[in-house]
């Protein structure tokens, strides 16, 4: 599949930096973020997400740029910003308005905009239009045109990638659509899938994370009730799945930047029409606690250990929200740590994948390198980074007083049937 079109891609994090990068094999590509630091690094053939090879980055034909006149060079602009949450679990749309008025600026006659953005159904042509409208004194619909494909990148997967993931594209008018698959049709080899309107594909993208979020939360709840019953929940998992129709899903904490955050843009969109969700929040509650559920079983498991609670210590290997990525963004160990520290613990985070500058500017936690950590009372292991796991009970003994002590094992990684002596498995 071809196209005439002269591409952009604005906002190159883990979405787009590999849709420049797969474009860009196949011609010129005007990249451009408003992070200097990540566009002088770029120049440099260094990514910083380990996303994107060095072999890669060297092969496309990227222009990486701040400045945002580059732009007008480009005919067909994707448009790849985060759209997290506040505080509030509100939908933050600020990164996208942004974005929006950067390319409604340089906007002309004729110029296509798509959106990959995770956004609830209509923001697109109900929030990002009018901005580029008012900034280009442009029409949408007569003098340029509107489209939509969400992002389905999935950090540190290798199989799973831009080119090899079915696209999903929609458009604001048949015409439009056309020229929209016909663009990312020249580069992803899985196909295209053309959805019949803008809403619809934005809809699409917010069920699929509120699809494995829901059912996350039900495994979540399961492991909460087991947990009563004296029941180790991977057996029953393990069990069950026997059956060739039984979903397997695991319980664990959910964050990152789709599977805890995309629900939240469903369920506002719904509230605002009149419709209060009632499963989706239900799941969001379960799965939003689950941090502070683990460090109140550390808790309770350094009290049947006859330790002390205040002033004790507790190591939490790995800060990322999944693992082998140094993806920090909406990581739910921070509701580990801070929950620990209610209970005046002492808690030292370790996780070689994390720039420490990241972790302390993002969520005031300091990481520390392994020689700088202090034998502990207790380990959670939270991410099962698999360096971790290649050291296993040696490395996760060696990092307690005396080679004794609670390990949490939120995943499971461990082998449950070497525990050393001396040390007090939970596992989620």
């Amino acid at each position: 599949m071809s196209h005439k079109r002269k591409i952009s891609v604005v906002g190159l994090g883990y979405v787009g930096l590999p849709v420049a990068i797969e474009f860009g094999k196949n011609e010129h590509v005007i990249g451009f973020d408003i992070n200097a630091k990540r566009v002088a690094a770029l120049k440099k053939g260094i990514d910083h997400t380990g996303e994107v090879s060095t072999r890669d980055l060297k092969a496309a034909d990227v222009h990486y740029t701040c400045d945002p006149k580059d732009l007008k060079r480009a005919d067909f602009h994707i448009v790849a910003v985060p759209t997290p949450v506040d505080d509030a679990k509100r939908p933050d749309l600020t990164p996208v308005i942004k974005a929006s008025e950067t390319v409604g600026r340089i906007l002309k006659k004729g110029d296509v905009v798509v959106y990959e953005s995770t956004v609830y159904p209509g923001a697109t042509e109900e929030d990002c239009v009018p901005v580029l409208e008012r900034e280009s004194g442009l029409k949408a619909g007569k003098d340029f045109f509107i489209g939509y494909s969400p992002e389905r990148i999935n950090p540190g997967d290798k199989v799973h990638t831009f080119k090899t993931i079915t696209k999903v594209v929609s458009g604001q008018n048949p015409t439009i659509l056309e020229i929209v698959a016909a663009v990312y049709g020249s580069v992803v080899t899985a196909g295209v899938h053309k959805a019949p309107s803008i809403k619809a594909a934005e809809a699409a993208k917010v069920i699929e994370n509120t699809q494995r979020d829901l059912n996350i939360a039900l495994m979540n709840e399961l492991a909460l009730i087991f947990r009563k019953m004296g029941i180790d929940t991977r057996d029953v998992l393990e069990a069950a799945g026997t059956k060739w129709n039984f979903l397997k899903f695991e319980p664990g904490l959910v964050g990152g930047h789709c599977i805890g955050v995309d629900p939240y843009y469903l369920t506002h969109k719904a509230a605002i029409m009149g419709y209060i969700p009632q499963v989706i929040l239900a799941g969001r509650r379960i799965n939003d606690d689950m941090g502070q559920y683990v460090a109140s079983e550390v808790v309770k498991e350094l009290i049947h250990q006859g330790k002390g609670i205040k002033g004790s210590t507790v190591t939490v290997l790995g800060l990322t929200f999944k693992e082998n990525v140094p993806d920090l963004r909406n990581t739910r160990v921070v509701d580990i740590v801070k929950e620990l520290k209610d209970y005046a613990i002492n808690v030292q985070v370790h996780d070689p994948m994390v720039d420490p500058e990241e972790a302390m500017e993002e969520y005031g936690i300091h990481v520390l390198p392994r020689s700088r950590l202090k034998a502990a009372d207790a380990v959670v292991f939270a991410v099962a980074h698999q360096d971790f796991i290649d050291e296993g009970w040696p490395l996760v003994k060696s990092l307690l007083k005396g080679g004794k002590g609670v390990v949490a094992d939120v995943k499971g990684r461990l082998p449950r049937g070497r525990v050393p002596a001396g040390i007090s498995l939970w596992r989620l």
